[in-house]
């Protein structure tokens, strides 16, 4: 018999009743150390007293009235977001997946709009995951994703990553935009160096395409700067933003330069649910303090020590590590041992990561993670893999 909820996931033997800060609690009061933050969502931790209060403010006030109103934590939200990017405009979202589906129009309604509404071609890459719509998995392209769902969404060329001669060659004239992760999460915690970056925006310059970035993951803070992109002094023409951006709460965005969105006009995209009061007003707080020069410094500062940590624990134990990877808070270890069992050796620990492709698992805890928390992460770090080792 099927069960209730649909069996779509793998689920740990876990269950938590509670948060505080960077630990999760269970009903008999275990502890852990979580190293996952809701795979990036929960950005200032769990319960944090300024996202609990700006949701319980909210909440006693107005929770829904739809887009078919003005509403001002929604406008509040967006001021914020443009007076801090490259974007002149934002569309509110629940999901990352929606943001995609979004980013994928807007392209494809800009050339429309410009005269050429047969340029829908976009390039993306192996191991690029933004979501799980059937836009989304076509733009992924890979079996797991696709396997048993088409017909599939025309019109998405994959290029492997990391091939700037290949991405070249494939560029033409009917190549509409570009869309990659500035940091793959799902895909292995691969970082595209930052003259790759500069490169691709050139790229797109010369040709015309737009550049959309998937920041879905590495952006509000993760790497040490509001969004992935800063590193490389570049900006997008579009880009996909959620998980922390709500830290916790449902919500996401797309953001766009003015000559990007030219072509959404009334009518041609709405959503029920997105830039409600709720969503927005903890969207704000979250803003408060994720832009915050010294918020970043910290994330800086603490992404460090952990960093080096990692390298030491990864020489210490070679039968299990091989490398590590990522940028500022967002960071990967290539496991020797299947990742599956570091995972679950951290479980055994109390502490939470993550695992992706090529065998790695993800640590993106919240970026309020202390010093001390840091030191207690790779203690038990250490116990999981003189675990493994002992396997």
């Amino acid at each position: 018999m099927i069960p209730s909820i649909l069996p779509t996931y793998s689920r740990a033997p876990l269950e938590f009743v509670k948060g505080e800060g960077s630990w999760l609690l269970t009903a008999d009061g275990r502890r852990f150390l979580d190293l996952g933050a809701g795979i990036a969502v929960n950005a200032l931790g769990h319960a944090h007293p300024a996202l609990v209060r700006a949701l319980t403010d909210q909440a006693e006030n107005l929770w829904h009235v739809s887009n078919l109103y003005r509403i001002p934590q929604q406008q509040a939200l967006a001021d914020r977001l443009v007076e801090h990017t490259f974007a002149d405009t934002v569309f509110f979202t629940n999901s990352g997946t929606e943001a995609c589906e979004l980013a994928v129009k807007m392209v494809r309604k800009y050339w429309y709009e410009k005269g050429d509404p047969d340029r829908i071609e976009i390039i993306t890459f192996d191991g690029s995951f933004h979501g799980r719509s059937t836009a989304a998995i076509a733009a992924s392209g890979a079996e797991k994703m696709v396997k048993g769902f088409g017909p599939l969404m025309p019109g998405f060329t994959h290029l492997p990553w990391g091939d700037p001669d290949a991405l070249r060659a494939a560029v033409t004239d009917r190549t509409a935009a570009i869309l990659i992760e500035p940091v793959q999460g799902e895909g292995g915690i691969r970082v595209l160096p930052d003259q790759d970056l500069k490169a691709l925006r050139d790229l797109c310059d010369e040709t015309g395409a737009l550049l959309v970035l998937d920041e879905v993951q590495c952006g509000m803070g993760r790497t040490g700067r509001l969004f992935a992109h800063e590193w490389a002094g570049i900006t997008p023409d579009i880009m996909m933003v959620a998980k922390g951006i709500g830290g916790g709460f449902p919500l996401g965005a797309v953001l766009a330069t003015e000559n990007a969105a030219g072509g959404m006009t009334v009518g041609t995209h709405g959503s029920t649910y997105g830039g409600n009061p709720l969503g927005c007003a903890v969207g704000c707080a979250v803003m408060d303090h994720v832009a915050d020069p010294d918020f970043l410094a910290h994330v800086n500062r603490v992404a460090g020590q952990l960093r080096q940590g990692l390298e030491g624990l990864v020489a210490a134990h070679p039968e299990v590590f091989e490398e590590v990877r990522g940028s500022g808070l967002m960071l990967g270890i290539r496991c020797k041992a299947p990742n599956a069992d570091v995972v679950r050796a951290g479980y055994d620990n109390a502490v939470i990561t993550v695992p992706a492709a090529d065998n790695v698992i993800r640590l993106l805890p919240p970026l309020t993670l202390s010093a001390d928390e840091v030191g207690e992460a790779l203690a038990r770090l250490e116990k999981a893999a003189i675990q493994v080792t002992a396997a």
